[in-house]
């Protein structure tokens, strides 16, 4: 079907007959499809959950089903609704239903995100909720910086209350659905004593004032306009013949409300609602999503057919068994089995390891095999939990000059975060660089604005100096505002300061100081977005990745190098992302390193929301190995330093969960009893997960600072000791060996830091791991 369509808003809601049926037999597009795959395709009336399982061919059944509509002529593109979770899925789909049914499909005007849908609709009925049709739609700048004229219009303190505080909760109020006189008064007391649903209610008088709205305003007004609109939601009814919403295992409460609506009961609603998605792959509930939308489908749609797509094309069977019996342990799902034909393949492999730094070498030793033997880079993926866990293989594949990219976000070096820290580091070790110094002069922001900033410079161009030094003169006179004057004052003299000290204590300690002091680590603790503990996370890496240079000037020559390191623009190269990033996608051969427990599962996440939480990280594992097509490799590391602190790890309560038959382990016999014993002991660590004292010692490693000394992990080395964590195993007079700096004796013990009198290196600070006694 080709041609032009009326906007159905500027015609009363389209056509007011209904389409000639055409008969079609067999047509090209059902080619291919298996029983399952075209059962969900023909079953276009009444209510339908298909669900789709990782590799089953989800896309196609959504593209097919639309261009099945169309083609039958069960309705003009016009009155389909089909909803994606972004534009580009939005963009393929049409392109795909153009290909299946031949030529471009025009007139699909209600294709696209919930949000795309909900500005179309509301820039029709703005007037219905206080707006103009014209409204402006505020980014999370904007939207920040309208909170903090609230905030100090109100007299309330915002670097005790963050703007960012405030509007995290809101937005966290309006994916529920709620206005602010919906708000409960208990959850409206978590900010500014009480003041939260106030502020809230200000803040949508002064968008409504601006003609404007966020993003959640998006979707909450449509809701008001369909709730309390009867005639506005009748329309709509008649017109969408058909309501398609892709992934809906990831919708939020407002947008299952909307699509209820739209879809349920009532006069003019058809119940032509198709959802397709998988309850197995819901992992963004710290985004708001409710995986309890999809499982209580049946029970808001009595009749609903349900449609399993079992059949996987992706995967191996040995893959495919090993995810089956993992996601098993879920209770909050409706369940289904994937399957496949073909060999059985490759077990999963599970390896167990002594640190982080091992676990790298590891994988890319077995990159080069697999390269060797003509496997491509492109399709190999390593998949982490946390963001800082790429670091170790990002510095091992520069040092063997293997190709990489990140996926979803920029190198570890390059993040924001990162930058911003070695700039505070690069100023105290050469206060001549200017880059560094404009970088970090407001950051975090002290009030020195951007006319200061001018002035300063041109105050430094006369004088011919640097800016940090032009900076000791400048406030010295009156050129500057007062506040901006005193905040450079503070800045120069925590440089000053920063400067002396660095010749006194180690620079893992400098930069801690330098973190903490500066305001950079208050700034990120006090930043409530989903991003904000992963840069937490990246910057505790950081100093711990630092200990492994003798100085500060080692170190940032060290990272100058790396940073100098150019990718070159081949697609073939090694995939490095977070697990979230992975869904979608697939590779034939996918690594999962950091199986250990508190890592994945996330302790965070359990704390946060216990039995949920702990499901949803059972989810995303396996989504992680439901990426691979061929082969899969995990590993869990013994001891991984944490803030610059060696800490034990159990393994994942996960790979207990892994059937025996679809696994092969390998553990060094240093520890877990090795091969032989470690699988004996994971029923240890499964009654070790819960036990009190491991979730205080969870509790605190959450924490980054705990000062934790490397076991020599024996057979049964999981259990979790009561002695003293920071003792080391060295004393005062004790000859040890570092294969550094090598012989020397014992001077002083700190925790797990040693002060060694090196017979050739003189006096040196160690971390007691790093020592044998010699």
């Amino acid at each position: 079907m080709t041609g032009h369509y009326e906007d159905p808003l500027d015609s009363a809601f389209g056509e007011d007959h209904e389409p000639a049926p055409v008969v079609q037999r067999d047509p090209p597009y059902l080619q291919g499809l298996n029983k399952e795959q075209r059962e969900a395709v023909e079953a276009t009336d009444g209510p339908v959950l298909v669900l789709a399982g990782a590799g089953t061919g989800k896309t196609r059944v959504l593209t097919t089903r639309l261009a099945h509509i169309l083609s039958s002529r069960k309705a003009w593109p016009s009155q389909l609704l089909c909803v994606t979770f972004t534009n580009k899925a939005a963009r393929e789909m049409k392109e795909r239903i153009g290909a299946l049914i031949g030529g471009v499909v025009e007139g699909m005007q209600w294709l696209g995100t919930f949000h795309s849908i909900g500005a179309r609709m509301l820039r029709h009925h703005a007037e219905l909720v206080g707006r103009k049709s014209n409204f402006t739609i505020i980014d999370t700048d904007d939207q920040l910086r309208l909170m903090k004229q609230l905030l100090e219009a109100e007299n309330i303190d915002e670097k005790r209350w963050p703007a960012r505080t405030l509007a995290s909760m809101i937005d966290g109020w309006k994916n529920r659905g709620l206005k602010p006189a919906d708000v409960p008064d208990g959850e409206a007391h978590g900010f500014a004593n009480g003041k939260g649903k106030k502020l809230y209610h200000l803040y949508q008088e002064r968008l409504k004032a601006l003609n404007a709205c966020d993003f959640g305003d998006l979707l909450l007004d449509v809701l008001s306009i369909l709730r309390e609109h009867p005639d506005v939601l009748a329309d709509y009814r008649e017109r969408f013949r058909y309501i398609l919403v892709d992934e809906y295992q990831d919708t939020n409460t407002v947008q299952y409300l909307w699509l209820k609506l739209l879809a349920g009961g009532g006069t003019g609603a058809r119940g032509n609602v198709c959802v397709v998605g998988d309850d197995d792959q819901s992992i963004y509930g710290w985004r708001g999503a409710e995986v309890e939308n999809i499982l209580r489908f049946e029970r808001d749609f009595p009749g609903a057919k349900v449609i399993r797509l079992e059949r996987n094309y992706r995967s191996t069977p040995a893959i495919l068994a090993a995810a089956s019996g993992l996601i098993a342990a879920n209770k909050g799902r409706l369940g289904k089995t994937l399957w496949t034909e073909g060999d059985t393949g490759e077990k999963l492999q599970v390896k167990g390891v002594w640190d982080a730094e091992e676990e790298a070498r590891n994988v890319a030793s077995e990159i080069e095999n697999l390269r060797r033997k003509g496997h491509p880079y492109s399709q190999m993926a390593i998949l982490v939990r946390a963001s800082f866990q790429m670091r170790e293989f990002e510095d091992r594949f520069v040092s063997l000059g293997l190709p990489y990219k990140v996926i979803g976000g920029p190198r570890f070096y390059e993040r924001a975060e990162i930058r911003d820290a070695m700039a505070y580091l690069r100023l105290v070790a050469q206060g001549d660089d200017d880059l560094a110094f404009e970088r970090i002069v407001n950051k975090p922001k002290r009030g020195i604005g951007d006319a200061s900033v001018q002035v300063l410079h041109q105050f430094a161009r006369m004088r011919q100096m640097p800016l940090l030094a032009a900076a000791r003169e400048i406030v010295e006179t009156d050129e500057l505002p007062p506040k901006a004057k005193k905040a450079l004052t503070e800045l120069t003299q925590s440089f000053y300061r920063w400067t002396e000290v660095s010749r006194q204590i180690p620079h893992t300690e400098l930069a801690e100081m330098i973190l903490d002091e500066s305001g950079y680590t208050d700034m990120l603790k006090a930043d409530k977005s989903a991003e904000a503990p992963g840069r937490l996370d990246n910057l505790k890496e950081l100093v711990r990745s630092m200990d492994g240079f003798e100085s500060l000037a080692a170190f940032l020559e060290h990272i100058a190098l790396v940073m100098d390191v150019e990718q070159n623009d081949s697609e073939d190269r090694i995939n490095l992302m977070t697990l979230h990033a992975a869904k979608g996608l697939e590779f034939d051969t996918v690594f999962l390193p950091g199986w250990e427990e508190g890592l994945f599962p996330s302790q965070r996440t359990m704390d946060e929301n216990g039995l949920a939480g702990l499901e949803e990280e059972r989810r995303l594992a396996y989504v992680g190995i439901t990426r691979a097509k061929k082969r899969a490799f995990l590993s869990f590391a013994a001891n991984r330093r944490v803030h610059g602190s060696w800490q034990s790890a159990l393994p994942s309560r996960f790979i207990s969960e892994l059937p025996e038959e679809h696994v092969e382990t390998a553990v060094d016999e240093g520890f877990y009893g090795g091969n032989a014993g470690f699988r004996d002991n994971l029923s240890g660590f499964a009654s070790t997960y819960d036990s009190p004292g491991w979730k205080r010692a969870q509790a605190n490693k959450a924490q980054g600072y705990t000062r934790a000394k490397p076991p020599l992990i024996e057979a049964q080395a999981w259990s979790v000791s009561t002695s003293d964590p920071t003792a080391s195993l060295y004393q005062r007079g004790d000859r040890v060996f570092h294969q550094k700096f090598g012989y020397g004796r014992v001077k002083a013990v700190e925790g797990n830091k040693l002060t060694v009198d090196f017979d050739k290196a003189g006096e040196k600070k160690v971390i007691d791991q790093f020592v044998s006694r010699g």
